[in-house]
Formats: structure tokens, sequence, C-alpha cells
């Protein structure tokens, strides 16, 4: 299986179930798009986050070359809009205010769950295009399991996972070991001699997570991550300084979570670090770095009023110090304090409505909010409706970016409504979904007219982003043949309002296309299973005054792949993959090729 939809659903409604660590997504996101990729999907795809979500979701990303820096857009948003969450907490860098696609395994999850349109009630600033949450899901029954992945591909790449679980009725654990490099030297596809120069990448990750039910009301549970990694950055040019980048990523959080008669309390307390430095010559022990710290407590506690309505108060606080080459010792403290409310009216019929009152030491005091509802009018038809307000602050790069940082710019803010049909059978689903977004005082860098490679930070008064969005499913059974078949489909437009001539006119946001579609069929037959995914990216410009000259041209790509599960006591599976089927030729931004036809083997095993 290749692809898999699901919807949050009401307790009354009985139609899948969304399993994810975050109870409050599953509680207060079932007005909205919710779409869970497990792990038999992550199996399947790329170890990076930007190849699953590019082949498997309506998100676009605007990616510097295979395996450099990645950035989401969705719904038209800009990458700083898409919100990361590791089980709970908000994890979007600091500096960027966004995180990189690409410094992010999906190997070291048990599901990776994406959630359309606004979410800055539930995660703060930048959960405004969407956000993408992490899961590291904990059982406690009796198993003891280990899993190793290996694949070896073209240009040396090579991709390996180990994963152990550890588990009773008292106590579960388990930990996943990551490393991923690549030579990263391909030629580039058609008639060129030319190859891709100092593109060179490795990652380590590890993932521990660790739970223990101290009684039947009580529960602590401890995850950790840390992420190494160096990138020597591709040229885009024979003649360019050859470049490389270090990321130190460690991030902590301890839970406990208690049940006291109706209530639920749950007290967070995470720790996050994030470093980098970049040597604009690698042949230099010169480098520019920085580094911040983040330290966050929250606190959550549910009341079940009766079976129908069900409350939530979250109280929370983080405090940020970042330094470096271009910071000089700046600190960030935000608080906020939530109430979320949860109503069924009846079994087809259910609301939820969540305010936020924000508390920063810059940006004044934004007040949240969040309305939606959902009404099922038939055994294969239900309508959903939603509607919030949203924001985002500086980042630490916005702001004090040395040449080009701006202290005057101004948080952005964000009104949006959507309506979503969804039609279900057996084994057939179809949502279709509009939206529009109203953003006031948009954060987005943009390349300077004749500035060369100049970028700047700036607040764009007025942008409006609408469109459509379709997923797909279907899952037929022919004797002992399994088919999956699934399909995305996004129209977006992303316009900003500028004056030319004296005349008020919109013009589409750099790096969004109108259309991306991805559809993709599974076959398992016994032992035997196969796949077929495909990409199709629109045209999108690259400068704001939507240059026609400068436009980046659609592009087309396939991959496939089939393995063999020898099934005994302790299976393992042996597949390959083909990967860009068509060798198609084709750069996502401007002089920032990506590869050909390449080959991937590996080997699953589980004992």
């Amino acid at each position: 299986m290749l692809c898999q939809f699901i919807s949050a659903q009401s307790d009354s409604i009985k139609l899948k179930e969304v399993v994810v660590s975050d109870s409050n997504l599953k509680k207060y996101s079932s007005s909205q798009s919710v779409q869970v990729l497990n792990d038999s999907i992550l199996e399947k795809n790329q170890p990076s986050l930007t190849s699953l979500l590019n082949f498997n979701t309506v998100i676009y990303f605007k990616e510097n070359g295979l395996g450099m820096t990645s950035a989401p857009s969705f719904r038209g948003t800009t990458g700083a809009q898409t919100a990361v969450i590791w089980n709970g907490i908000n994890i979007n860098s600091q500096f960027l205010g966004q995180a990189d696609f690409n410094t992010i395994g999906t190997r070291d999850f048990n599901s990776i769950t994406v959630k359309a349109g606004g979410g800055s009630v539930l995660y703060g600033s930048s959960a405004i295009g969407g956000s993408i949450h992490l899961n590291n899901d904990l059982s406690f029954k009796n198993e003891f399991s280990n899993h190793v992945f290996f694949s070896a591909g073209s240009y040396n790449t090579y991709s390996a996972n180990y994963r152990t679980v550890v588990s009773s009725d008292k106590y579960s654990l388990q930990v996943s070991i990551s490393r991923n490099s690549s030579d990263n030297d391909f030629k580039y596809p058609g008639n060129s001699n030319e190859r891709n120069s100092n593109g060179e990448y490795y990652n380590t990750s590890m993932n521990t997570t660790f739970g223990y039910k101290i009684n039947s009301n009580n529960t602590i549970k401890a995850y950790s991550q840390f992420y190494d990694s160096e990138r020597h950055f591709s040229l885009t040019s024979p003649n360019a300084s050859k470049t490389k980048y270090q990321d130190f990523n460690t991030r902590n959080l301890l839970e406990w979570e208690s049940f006291l008669g109706r209530f639920t309390s749950k007290l967070r307390a995470a720790h996050i670090g994030e470093s980098y430095k970049y040597f604009s010559n690698i042949n230099s022990k010169n480098f520019t770095y920085g580094k911040v710290e983040t330290s966050i407590i929250k606190y959550d506690l549910a009341f079940d009023v009766n079976d129908k309505i069900k409350l939530n108060s979250i109280v929370d606080y983080s405090r940020n110090k970042g330094y470096g080459s271009s910071i000089d010792n700046v600190k960030r403290e935000v608080g906020s304090a939530s109430l979320l409310l949860r109503h069924l009216l009846s079994e087809k019929w259910d609301y939820n409505a969540s305010i936020r009152q924000e508390i920063t030491d810059n940006y004044g005091n934004p007040f949240l909010f969040s309305f939606g509802t959902r009404y099922q009018f038939t055994d294969f038809y239900r309508i959903k409706l939603n509607a919030s307000k949203n924001f985002r602050m500086p980042t630490y790069n916005d702001l004090f970016w040395e040449g080009s940082g701006n202290p005057n710019l101004k948080p952005e803010t964000s009104y949006q409504a959507e309506i979503g049909n969804e039609f279900f059978r057996k084994n057939f689903s179809l949502s279709v979904t509009g939206y529009y977004n109203s953003i006031k005082d948009l954060l987005r860098w943009v390349p300077q007219e004749g500035g060369g490679d100049l970028w700047l930070p700036e607040n764009t008064d007025n942008v409006r982003a609408y469109g459509a969005e379709v997923l797909v499913e279907w899952k037929p059974k022919i004797g002992e043949n399994h088919l999956t078949f699934n399909g995305t489909y996004a129209y977006t437009i992303s316009e900003s309002k500028q004056l030319i001539k004296n005349q008020l006119i919109y013009k589409q946001l750099i790096y969004v296309p109108y259309h991306k579609l991805t559809g993709s069929a599974a076959y398992n037959w016994k032992k035997l299973s196969s796949y077929f995914q495909y990409l199709y990216t629109g045209e999108v410009y690259s400068t704001p005054f939507n240059t026609p000259s400068a436009r980046v041209k659609d592009y087309n790509v396939a991959n496939m792949g089939a393995d063999y599960d020898f099934g005994t006591k302790n299976s393992y599976k042996i597949g390959f993959q083909v990967l860009n089927l068509f060798n198609e030729n084709y750069q996502p931004v401007i002089s920032r090729q990506m590869p050909g036809r390449n080959y991937t083997i590996y080997i699953n095993l589980n004992f």
C-alpha cells in the first residue's frame, strides 16, 4: 500500500480511526483534512521526508537539489508557514522559522500525519498552511522484535535503519538508529557531460522512546532524538566556490499522563537544541555558525463533562535563546492559554470550538480562534466546515541576519475558511476540499530585481491563497490479488497584491505551482508486491513580478519497485526500486538539477 487517507473521526461515527500519539490532533481536527502515512508506506519510499510527502500528498516542495535544502509550500504558503510537530511539540527552526525536510528521516517514526489548514490554536506560530506530525507511538504488550533495513543505490547512495521494540504490560521501549549517505555525483540527464559537483551528504539519527506505567492511572513517557549531518551544497556553475553545511539537533521530551476520574492531566517538559556551521569555502577552517536552545513547559487538562461534551485547557510557556555569527545573544519568551471544546450533538453531527490567547515579549498578544463542524448526511457522504485565525512571528534570521535582516518586520496574521466533502464506501474514499486564506503582512524572503543572488525578507501587505484539493483511495480485492490506487490533486492560487502603473494587480507567489498531481498503484499477490508512483508538478514563477522568462518548467517523475517476502519465521524481504523511471530532465529550482534514472536494491529483515 502506497498511501492511505484517513480522516479524524468522532467516537460515534464508525469509520476508520486515526491512531496518533497527539490526542488533541485526533479530537480537535475532525473538521479538517487529516492524512496518515503508516509504516508500510514509509518502507516503500525514500528515507527523506521530502520524497515521502512529495509523492504522497498535495504539498509542493522547493528542493535545491537531491539531499539539499528543501522547503514545503502547503496551500500556497511559504515553508515557514508549515509547522512540524514532533510528538506534540513544534520543532520548526528558530533561525529559519521552518524545518528543512531533507534533514528529517522517515524511518525513525511509526507514522507521519499530515493536517491541512490552520492550526495555530493548537500548535502556535507557523501552523498556517498546515502541519506535519512525526509520531513515536508506544504500545504496552508483550513484544520483542527487531527490524533491519539496508539499501544501496546509484551514486554510492546507502541507507540503513535498525529498530527494536521491547515491551510488556508495564513498560515499552523503542530504539531506532538511521544512517543515510551519498556521493550524489550523478550525471545530468540528456546529452550533457556535466555531473552534479560537490553534492555529497551524510546524516545520522537516533530516536529513543520509553514508557512506564506506574499504575493504572499514571504513565511516564520519555522521547529523545539526536540528528547529525553534513551536506556539501551542489554547485550551480563550474566556477562557484565549494561550500558545506553541518547540522546538529537534539530533542528531549518528558511526559507525565494521569487519569483522575473524568479528568486527564498531561504535563510535558521539553528541551530542543539546534545548531549549524556553514563553511563558505570547503577547504577553509573558517565558518559562520548559530545555535538556539529552547525550553518548553506545557500542561494539558482535559475534562469529560459527559459522553457528548469534552473540554481541554492548555497552558504552555517557551523560552529560547540564540547566538551566533549574525545573532548576538537574543532571546524570546512566549506564553499561551487555550480552551478547546468538542461537542457531539448526535451520531451524525459534531462541532469543535477553540480559542487561544498568545502572550509574547515582542509582538503583542494575538487572540486566535478556530471553529469547525461536520455533518454526515448519509452512510456514504459527509460535509465539513472550518474557519480559523492564525499567526506567525518573524524568526531570528528574518530580524537579525547580517546584511539582510530587518528588525522592523511585523508578525503576520491570517484568516481562513474551508469546506470539505467526503464520500466513502467499504474500499473507497474520496475527499474534495475548497479553501480560502487571507494573509496580512506575509513574511517571506524574495529575490531582488537586478540583485543577483540577493534575497531580503519583507512583509507583503495582502496575500490571498485559495484553491481545491482532492484525495482519493480505492482498494479492490480479487481473490488473492490485492490492489491499492491512490491519487492527490491540488489547484492553488496564491497571490500578492501589487501596485503597477497605478493599477492593483495580483501576482502568483514565487515557487507555488498552480497544479500538482500524484498517483500510485500497488499490487500484492501472496508474497510478491509491486508499486508505481507518479508525480506531476506544474510550472512556477521564480520572481515576484512573474517574469515569463524566469519560469521553472513543469515536470513529470515516476518511480517503480517490487519486493518478495520470503515469509520465514524470521522473515525478510528483498526488493528493488527504479527512481525517475522515464529519465526526466528537471530542476525544481533554477540551476538546481535533479538526477535522471537511478536504481536501488534493498533488504528488509524482521526477527
